[in-house]
């Protein structure tokens, strides 16, 4: 990965003087031409799309799934077949407002069941885990026409997704307190007279100042209004990546995974209270690295499984619809006999997605030959 050191360590040093930010999730921004704006949401842990995206018009669902099962009446009914899970309340009403997409039972190229080597397969984009080493988002900003981005990372590590051949630079996280305005006066003076420091520190500078006086702690409508503050400006970012986690849910899921949702829900309506009017310039993708078994475990809970549910959601989405090949919940339509059949690749979806955001030709992102781009009309066209 190829990094411009002498920002990273002028950012780290703001952050030595109170001047990082501490949050989480974390997020990873770079600037693109255009005004387009496309946020990857990747929720590690293996998301279980059957209690985000319910199946609740599949006759065996209920079966299957047993105490899990989601009660129809409280979730947001998309169709005969589908709906949201209570908790995406806010995410529901963008559904009705034509700004949501749901995909169900889809996967990446990856059939096994590591947190590891599928969100490695998932970030880079390729057909086996590790065939690959850099992340398909940095890939994507070297196909931006006429790009000037340079990627910045909001947490300790830029996420695979972005390493890249790209230009990275880091906005360390720090717990520590605020530097006063006359210590980063002093700061200042004492690199004025640098030319090399000066611009960095005035970079660096920038930065914190974009990132807001009150965009602290971690809770997920800051982290919404943080990234918002970025994207919604006209100079700003125009790639960004969103890391959740918590998703891996052994046991206890029905309480823990509406909270999860909860925390998805309201940093994605953050994200769209703080963007204004270039929400209608704005695409999110939400992913995991695969999905959870049909039939619950013995602690209430689901295991590591393969097909899942991702969502798109923004004002420049042609939403309003769910694209599914449903492969159903009888025993016998299952994979391996466990698991939701996929039937829809994720690079698929990805490759589409980005496509149409910014009008380039992303299939070259990913290396799976089951990638045909047959997915298409996502995006609005203005």
């Amino acid at each position: 990965m190829t990094m411009i050191r002498s920002r990273r360590h002028v950012l780290r040093d703001m952050a030595a003087v109170g001047a990082g930010l501490l949050f989480c999730p974390r997020v990873a921004f770079a600037a693109a031409p255009g005004e387009r704006r496309f946020v990857f949401v990747i929720q590690r842990g293996a998301a279980d799309g059957l209690h985000t995206l319910v199946p609740h018009g599949d006759p065996d669902y209920a079966r299957q799934r047993g105490a899990l099962a989601v009660d129809p009446a409280g979730m947001t009914k998309l169709d005969g077949m589908f709906g949201l899970h209570p908790a995406l309340a806010e995410t529901g009403r963008m559904y009705g407002a034509g700004q949501v997409i749901g995909f169900h039972a889809v996967a990446s190229a990856y059939r096994e069941r590591s947190h590891f080597d599928g969100q490695n397969v998932l970030e880079t984009g390729g057909s086996r885990p590790y065939a690959l080493k850099d992340g398909w988002m940095n890939r994507l900003v070297g196909l931006m026409p006429g790009q000037t981005a340079e990627p910045i990372a909001f947490a300790p590590t830029v996420p695979l997704a972005l390493r890249g051949a790209a230009a990275v630079t880091s906005y360390a996280a720090s717990g520590l307190p605020r530097a006063t305005d006359d210590l980063m006066a002093r700061v200042d003076q004492l690199y004025a007279q640098d030319a090399a420091l000066h611009v960095l520190w005035t970079a660096a500078t920038t930065t914190r100042e974009q990132a807001g006086e009150d965009a602290k702690g971690q809770d997920p409508a800051t982290v919404g209004k943080l990234a918002a503050g970025f994207l919604a400006r006209p100079d700003g970012p125009r790639i960004a990546m969103i890391e959740t986690g918590g998703w891996d849910t052994h046991s206890g899921q029905a309480g823990r995974l509406a909270a999860q949702l909860k925390r998805l829900d309201t940093l994605i309506a953050a994200l769209r209270d703080g963007m204004g009017a270039a929400w209608s310039q704005t695409v999110v993708l939400v992913a995991t690295e695969f999905g959870r078994t049909v039939a619950v475990n013995g602690t209430g809970g689901t295991d590591h499984g393969t097909g899942s549910a991702a969502l798109l959601v923004g004002g420049a989405v042609k939403g309003g619809r769910v694209i599914a090949d449903w492969p159903g919940l009888a025993t016998q339509a299952l994979y391996e006999g466990r698991d939701l059949r996929p039937t829809a690749a994720l690079e698929d979806i990805v490759a589409a997605t980005v496509s149409e955001t910014f009008g380039v030709d992303a299939t070259s992102l990913f290396s799976d030959d089951r990638k045909k781009g047959r997915i298409g009309g996502l995006i609005r066209s203005s």
